[in-house]
């Protein structure tokens, strides 16, 4: 752990030193280059891991930084999927862990706050790529001019599936639903438009809806849709997404899986395609744990594992029946995944095994890509030949994950047991009792915040029908409003005259009272004032 913290520190404090305010780090000329937009990303997907850390004081500064010196109003054409992933999963995320890191949080967090509104910003500079016939985004975005007249239609899955995690947070806490809605209608786009044996390709035409690249797998151009149906399904309490994704595992399973490895098929034939490993595909494992499929994910993660040992890391493609790298794919540019794959898996079954890759990774990156001015990618894992750049995801990612494969009590793995209570404007909520859901950039999203801004407009009828109902009681018993004891004193309300129009009651009881079995149930407004001992009409 001492280890991973000094990797992250050796990388960390060269950015600041030799590439601040550029993107990126490169590291084998000591300076910076843009890569994604300008946003001095790497200091942004650095964030939370300075948190998980411990350093309370450098992500108080670095919040301040990101403050003053970071615009969305420039003439840049971004990645609509990389700047979601990255600014809008980094600020979210930094955003709803500012409390626990120290920051002075204004009145109404974690419902309202500066990180928020620049998250929110980031986000609606891409909502124009939605305004598609069919709901799925363009892949790149002008963030002062929109969508370039000349733009491509053809988007990879991924960049159209990879939205609902930042989009749906972004909406539960902001109140405006145009985030989660355009999620989930590009999200619903891609299962509609699923082949007759159930699978997707890798690249689609958004204004036909016609695929472009047909090949099926579970790696590059398609992975994180299906990571976030698991994801948003557990964040969202939501049963839809995550039996869409249970019926892609199935076809996946049927098609692209043999012997413990997922190969490329054609996704109307199911024929092989390629038979190649890529590393991005090395995040499945963790995805099957988190479905409780612990069994087939350990033993694919051992597949995967046997590459690594072959190579000291793992080649962009593997050529599964040769045994060997694929021409002009053999680098390692530090990704996280099957080190991400490990951290989940240690967590389910506290098997040492995984415990080791954690140490062969650092061996390895240590050994073959630390340099003067930090981490350099591995151009060719054969030759240990490097490139001049270190990626924001080694900081935001892969270092993070290392860090909490070796850190079993840090505050990321709560179990529930400790947890803080914060007053908003709409009442009580739960934060920081963990269950933290990781964006595909390994920013920590946590679910409770989703529950603590009013999100419906069906909650906001019932919080003004009780707010009527009090009123009413008011004038004719002059009923007054007590708090207990450990609540403190209760201030009086306004005038009637400012209590809210009459919405329809029938709407208000139209709200189903089932519950997701994923979860426990949220209880309803009506209920929470019970439980806080807070009464407002005698019939309650």
């Amino acid at each position: 752990r001492e280890r991973v913290r000094a990797m992250f520190y050796h990388a960390y404090e060269h950015y600041l030193e030799s590439a601040f305010p550029y993107d990126e780090l490169r590291p084998l000329t000591c300076d910076g280059q843009d890569t994604w937009g300008s946003f001095s990303l790497t200091l942004i997907d650095a964030l939370d891991t300075l948190l998980i850390l411990g350093n309370v004081s450098e992500f108080q500064r670095v919040v301040n930084v990101l403050q003053e010196g970071v615009d969305f109003d420039i003439d840049v054409n971004a990645s609509v999927f990389e700047t979601n992933i990255r600014v809008v999963g980094g600020l979210l995320s930094a955003h709803l862990l500012s409390k626990k890191a120290g920051v002075e949080v204004e009145v109404g967090w974690p419902c309202s706050g500066p990180l928020l509104r620049m998250a929110e910003e980031a986000a609606r500079k891409l909502l124009p790529a939605f305004q598609t016939p069919t709901g799925m985004p363009y892949g790149t975005v002008n963030l002062l001019y929109g969508v370039n007249p000349g733009e491509t239609p053809v988007t990879c899955t991924a960049g159209i599936g990879t939205f609902i995690v930042e989009f749906a947070t972004l909406s539960h806490l902001t109140g405006d639903p145009v985030f989660e809605d355009v999620a989930r209608k590009a999200l619903k786009a891609l299962w509609k438009n699923r082949s007759d044996i159930g699978l997707v390709g890798n690249h689609i035409d958004v204004i036909t809806a016609k695929w472009v690249a047909q090949d099926a797998g579970i790696g590059a151009g398609v992975d994180s849709y299906f990571e976030y149906l698991v994801k948003g399904a557990i964040l969202l309490q939501d049963k839809e997404l995550m039996s869409m994704f249970l019926e892609y595992n199935k076809a996946i399973k049927n098609y692209t899986k043999f012997d413990d490895w997922y190969l490329w098929v054609q996704m109307y034939k199911g024929t092989v395609s390629m038979p190649v490993f890529q590393s991005l595909e090395a995040y499945w494992p963790g995805l099957q744990s988190l479905i409780g499929d612990v069994d087939n994910a350990m033993r694919t993660f051992l597949n995967y594992y046997t590459v690594w040992k072959q190579f000291g890391g793992l080649p962009e493609f593997y050529n599964i029946p040769q045994g060997y790298t694929v021409d002009k794919r053999e680098g390692y540019p530090l990704r996280p995944e099957l080190i991400e794959s490990a951290m989940y898996l240690y967590r389910a079954t506290r098997d040492p095994t995984l415990l080791e890759l954690g140490r062969d990774a650092v061996e390895s990156i240590e050994k073959i890509s630390k340099v003067d001015c930090g981490f350099a990618t591995i151009k060719d894992l054969r030759d240990h030949r490097l490139d001049n750049r270190m990626e924001s995801f080694f900081l935001a990612e892969t270092v993070k994950y290392l860090y909490l494969l070796f850190d079993p009590d840090n505050f990321i793995h709560n179990d529930g047991s400790v947890f803080d209570v914060v007053t908003t404007p709409y009442g009580e909520c739960v934060l920081n009792a963990g269950g933290y859901v990781f964006n595909t950039e390994a920013h920590p999203i946590d679910p409770a915040a989703l529950h603590c801004c009013r999100k419906r407009k069906e909650e906001q009828w019932e919080i003004e029908d009780l707010m009527r109902e009090f009123y009413s009681l008011k004038k004719t018993k002059k009923f007054t409003l007590k708090r207990t004891s450990n609540h403190g004193e209760g201030g009086s309300p306004k005038d009637p005259e400012d209590a809210p129009s009459e919405k329809s009651e029938e709407k208000r009881n139209s709200k189903k009272n089932s519950h997701s079995l994923l979860s426990c149930p949220s209880q309803s407004f009506n209920s929470k004032l019970a439980v806080l001992g807070q009464v407002f009409l005698e019939n309650t």
